[in-house]
C-alpha cells in the first residue's frame, strides 16, 4: 500500500493511492456520509452513480449512535452500509471540541456530553482509535484538538504540544489494535493532523513533528472554521513544504469548487466538505456555469436540466422547472436529486482535475474555472 505521484504541474500533484479497500486516484474529493449515510436520502449503493472514490464517516456520531461496538458485530462500516471502496473516519475530535460549553480538555483526552441527551463520555487518543478500529474503516485520523479562529497564540502553541503528545499515543494504540485477532481491518491507515490555528511558525513546528512518525497520509485540519480565504491559502502555502513529499495530503472540510482547485494548485491530494450536499438540500446547485439557487422564480417554467454541461441522473432526466417545483411542494426527492447533481459535479470536476494534470493543462483549466464556479449564475 502506497502513494504514487504520476504528475506534476507546478506545486499540484496527480497520484493514486493504495489501500486494502482500492486505489483512490488524486486528487480526489471524499463524499460525506456522517452517520453512514449522505444527507438527502442516498446510500451506499448510489455512490457508484455519483463517481465516488471514498465515502467519509463521522466517529463521533456513529460512536453515540448506533454504537461502534454494534457496527463491529455487523462487520464494521462496508459491511453495516454497503459500500465496497475506501472508508475514512474522522477522529470526532472537531465534533467534540465545537461542543464548546459541554466539554472540557485535559491531558487524557476530553470529558464532554452528548449533544443527543447530555450523557457523560470520554474520548481519548486511545479511544478513538479503538472507536475506528471497531468501525473498520481504511483511514483512521487522529484524535486532535481544532481549535477556534481566531485563537491567541499561546493557546494555540500548547494545542499544538498536545496534538502531537496525542499522535504518538494514537500511533501507538493503532499498531497494538491492528495486531489483535479478531480486528477488523488489520491494515488500517493512520493520518496525523497539522495543527496551529493561523499562526505560520506553530504550522511549521507542527509540521515538522508529525512528520517525524512517517504516518500513511497528513491533513491540515483546523483551516475553514472561520478565517478569511487568504489565510486558508497563505497557511497551505507555508506548510506545504514540510509536508513528506511521498504522502498524501489531506485539507479537511474544504471547501467551495474555487477553494479546492486553489488547494490543489498549491499541492494538496485529498478534500472533504458537507457543502455540496448541504448547500444541494436547500436548493443551492454548483454548475460549469456558476452557482444556481433553484427557488427563484426564473425557473418555474425552466425546461433546462440542472446544468446543460452535466450528465449525472438528475441533469439527464428532470428540468429546473421539476426540481423547483418539487422544492416549493416540500417533496424529500427534491432534495435527493439536488444532492446527487452537487456530489457528482464536485466528483467530475475532480476527474477533470485529474485529467488536466494527466495532459498538463492544469494551468489553463484552475485559471478559467477557479473564479467562475463560486460566482453566482
Amino acid at each position: 500500500m502506497a502513494f504514487k505521484i504520476h504528475n506534476t504541474q507546478g506545486k499540484a500533484r496527480r497520484g493514486s493511492f493504495s489501500t486494502i479497500h482500492g486505489t483512490i486516484q488524486t486528487p480526489a474529493f471524499m463524499n460525506v456520509a456522517t452517520a453512514g449515510a449522505i444527507k438527502g436520502g442516498l446510500s451506499a449503493y448510489d455512490l457508484a452513480d455519483i463517481k465516488c472514490q471514498v465515502m467519509l464517516s463521522n466517529t463521533y456520531h456513529l460512536h453515540l449512535r448506533p454504537g461502534d461496538k454494534l457496527v463491529s458485530e455487523m462487520g464494521g462500516l462496508h459491511s453495516f452500509t454497503g459500500w465496497k471502496g475506501p472508508i475514512l473516519t474522522d477522529s470526532g475530535g472537531f465534533q467534540v471540541f465545537s461542543l464548546s460549553n459541554m466539554r472540557r480538555i485535559k491531558e487524557e483526552g476530553v470529558y464532554f456530553s452528548s449533544h443527543i441527551d447530555g450523557q457523560k463520555l470520554f474520548i481519548g487518543p486511545e479511544e478513538s482509535m479503538q472507536i475506528q478500529s471497531n468501525l473498520g474503516s481504511t483511514i483512521a485520523m487522529a484524535f486532535d484538538e481544532c481549535v477556534e479562529n481566531p485563537a491567541t497564540y499561546d493557546y494555540a502553541k500548547k494545542s499544538c504540544e498536545r496534538t502531537v503528545r496525542w499522535l504518538y499515543r494514537c500511533r501507538d494504540e493503532l499498531v497494538l489494535l491492528n495486531k489483535k485477532e479478531k480486528t477488523i481491518n488489520p491494515e488500517q491507515m493512520l493520518f496525523g493532523i497539522n495543527q496551529g490555528s493561523t499562526f505560520e511558525d506553530l504550522r511549521i513546528e507542527n509540521m515538522k513533528a508529525i512528520a517525524e512518525l512517517e504516518l500513511d497520509g497528513y491533513a491540515i485540519g483546523g483551516l475553514a472554521v472561520g478565517e478569511s480565504a487568504y489565510d486558508m491559502y497563505r497557511i497551505i502555502e507555508a506548510v506545504e513544504p514540510f509536508m513528506p513529499q511521498d504522502k498524501p495530503r489531506y485539507l479537511m472540510g474544504v471547501g467551495t469548487p474555487g477553494n479546492i482547485l486553489e488547494a490543489v494548485y498549491r499541492g494538496v491530494d485529498i478534500f472533504d466538505c458537507v457543502l455540496p450536499s448541504r448547500n444541494a438540500r436547500h436548493g443551492h446547485i454548483f454548475t460549469w456555469q456558476g452557482r444556481r439557487n433553484m427557488f427563484n422564480e426564473k425557473y418555474a417554467t425552466d425546461n433546462l436540466p440542472l446544468d446543460p454541461e452535466c450528465d449525472c441522473p438528475t441533469c439527464r432526466n428532470h428540468s429546473r422547472a421539476y426540481i423547483r417545483h418539487l422544492f416549493k411542494s416540500g417533496e424529500m426527492l427534491a432534495m435527493r436529486l439536488c444532492v446527487i447533481h452537487n456530489l457528482y459535479f464536485y466528483n467530475t470536476l475532480l476527474q477533470h482535475v485529474r485529467e488536466s494534470l494527466d495532459d498538463r493543462t492544469f494551468s489553463s483549466f484552475h485559471k478559467k474555472f477557479t473564479n467562475i464556479l463560486d460566482k453566482r449564475v
